[in-house]
C-alpha cells in the first residue's frame, strides 16, 4: 500500500516539474517568437489528460488511505498515522500547485487564440 501511495506521489511530483517547465515557457520573454507558447498549447491536451489520470487514482486511492490512517490511530501508532497524513497532505499541496499551472497554461492559450484542447 506505501509503495502505491509512493509511486502516486513520485508520478505527481514528475507530473508537477513537467508542467513547470512547460507553464515556465509559457511566459512571455520580450526576446519570444511566440515558438514557446505555440508548442505549450500543442502540448496542453496531453498534458491535461495525465493530470486528470493522476487525480482520478489519487482519488481512488484516499479513502482507503484515510481508513488506514484512523486505524493507525486506534491502534495508537500516532507516528505512523502522523506521517500518513502529512504525505497526504503534500499530495493534495501539489495536485493544487499543478492545477493552478494547469490554468495558468490554458489561460495563456486562449489569450494567444490557440485552441487548448
Amino acid at each position: 500500500m506505501f509503495r502505491t501511495i509512493i509511486a502516486g506521489a513520485a508520478v505527481a511530483g514528475a507530473l508537477t516539474f513537467g508542467a513547470a517547465g512547460i507553464a515556465g515557457a509559457s511566459t512571455t520573454n520580450t526576446g519570444s517568437t511566440g515558438a514557446n507558447r505555440a508548442a505549450l498549447c500543442a502540448k496542453l491536451p496531453a498534458i491535461q489528460a495525465k493530470v486528470q489520470k493522476v487525480e482520478a487514482k489519487v482519488s481512488a486511492r484516499l479513502p482507503k488511505v484515510e481508513a488506514r490512517e484512523a486505524t493507525l490511530k486506534a491502534d495508537g501508532k500516532t507516528r505512523r498515522a502522523d506521517a500518513l497524513a502529512k504525505r497526504v497532505t503534500r499530495i493534495q499541496n501539489r495536485e493544487t500547485r499543478v492545477n493552478a499551472r494547469l490554468a495558468k497554461a490554458q489561460a495563456a492559450c486562449s489569450a494567444a487564440g490557440t485552441s487548448a484542447g
